[in-house]
């Protein structure tokens, strides 16, 4: 049986410079809590995972495909699967992706 869990007692994880996440899982999704440090960057990459992205709080210059977007608090953006996708802080900021499959490389 699930039960509510507290967003600050799940541990954070620092996966690349600058970027710490808290990941809730589900059988087929994965929900991402981001803390990102002003300019820190997000090398383009790519995955099989649908990606929606919400700025909660801060700026976040999102390149999806080789389109610069500047993401500013309460605007979110959908990344299909396997599209290039890459970012940079451009100011201290809160993100919450969720992802679809779950991502199994963020349960470490």
């Amino acid at each position: 049986m699930n039960k509510p869990v507290p967003l600050e007692s799940i541990p954070v994880k620092n996966t690349i410079a600058g970027h710490y996440g808290r990941f809730v899982h589900g059988s087929r999704s994965t929900l991402a809590f981001w803390e990102i440090t002003a300019g820190s960057e997000s090398p383009v990459h790519q995955h099989p995972h649908e990606q929606i992205t919400y700025v909660a709080e801060g700026v976040f210059e999102m390149v999806v495909n080789g389109h610069k977007y500047t993401l500013r608090q309460h605007d979110t953006l959908v990344i299909p699967p396997d599209t290039p996708h890459g970012g940079r802080a451009l100011e201290d900021c809160k993100l919450i992706d969720s992802f679809c499959p779950a991502r199994e490389d963020y349960k470490f």
